[in-house]
């Protein structure tokens, strides 16, 4: 039923005063309607609102937490460029020291070198400074001795004077060299060539007495005949013929398979002629 038709059967029915009322009632009916629809609209408002400004603040927490997020990012992204510079740091740090370390193996590396080239320039200075002064094995005519090398020195000295025909000066060097080195493995060789130095410059006696001391100290040396016939030839130039026969014969016998035997014969047949 319609709101007109339930009000006019309530004012055919209902008295004057309660008609009254009923249309107050009705009229306040009519204008609640109205609000009440518009309350009905303020709450779906308000619900839209509400929901509108949830997702405001949801939406809002949501860029919030990705601005955390993304506020956390950066630092961590700040930290690790911080520790990857660190880490750079210490990576160059590493390589200096390792560039330090490998110049200094370098540096000792060339400081043994040269400790070693030292040690032997030091060695050989030394072993050529024993050679110096220790004794040596040499052989002179077939004869193997222990020298100094001062006598070996002194012996080639006085050899080479002689090679080079200064016979005076040879002489002297021999002389010197048997009186300074009385005991030298040199000295029947020394005493030798003193006396053929001694027969060039005519000094044939003297010649005479060092080839004579080259056989009492070593008749078996390789030139002991040759120092027998040299002193026939001294005596020969002596004019002393009878020693020099005495000389030649004694040599033929002692030395019989010598070169100086075959020419100590022919001498000796020479001078019997």
């Amino acid at each position: 039923m319609s709101t007109q038709a339930s009000m006019r059967a309530m004012s055919s029915v209902v008295p004057v005063p309660m008609r009254l009322l009923a249309l107050v009632l009705g009229s306040l009916w009519l204008a609640a309607a109205p609000a009440h629809a518009a309350l009905f609209e303020d709450e779906e408002a308000r619900r839209a609102i509400l929901e509108l400004r949830q997702r405001v603040d949801a939406t809002r927490q949501a860029f919030d937490k990705q601005a955390i997020d993304l506020s956390k990012l950066t630092d961590e992204n700040a930290q690790l460029r911080r520790s990857l510079l660190d880490l750079q740091g210490q990576i160059d740090s590493v390589r200096s020291d390792l560039a330090r370390q490998r110049g200094l193996d370098e540096q000792l590396q060339r400081d043994v070198a040269d400790l070693q080239r030292k040690q032997k320039d030091l060695t050989q200075g030394v072993e050529d400074r024993l050679k110096k002064i220790e004794p040596t094995k040499v052989t002179v005519d077939g004869q193997e001795f222990t020298a100094d090398p001062t006598e070996t020195r002194d012996y080639e000295a006085a050899l080479a004077t002689f090679r080079k025909g200064d016979f005076p000066g040879a002489q002297t060097g021999f002389f010197e060299f048997v009186k300074r080195y009385p005991q030298s493995g040199y000295g029947p060789s020394a005493l030798f060539w003193l006396g053929n130095a001694q027969y060039a410059t005519r000094a044939y006696k003297e010649a005479v007495a060092n080839f004579r001391q080259m056989l009492s100290l070593a008749p078996t040396h390789p030139r002991a005949a040759e120092a027998a016939l040299s002193i026939a030839n001294c005596q020969v130039e002596l004019k002393d013929t009878k020693a020099a026969r005495k000389t030649l014969e004694d040599l033929i016998k002692v030395y019989p398979q010598s070169e100086a035997a075959v020419a100590a014969k022919d001498r000796l047949g020479k001078i019997k002629s």
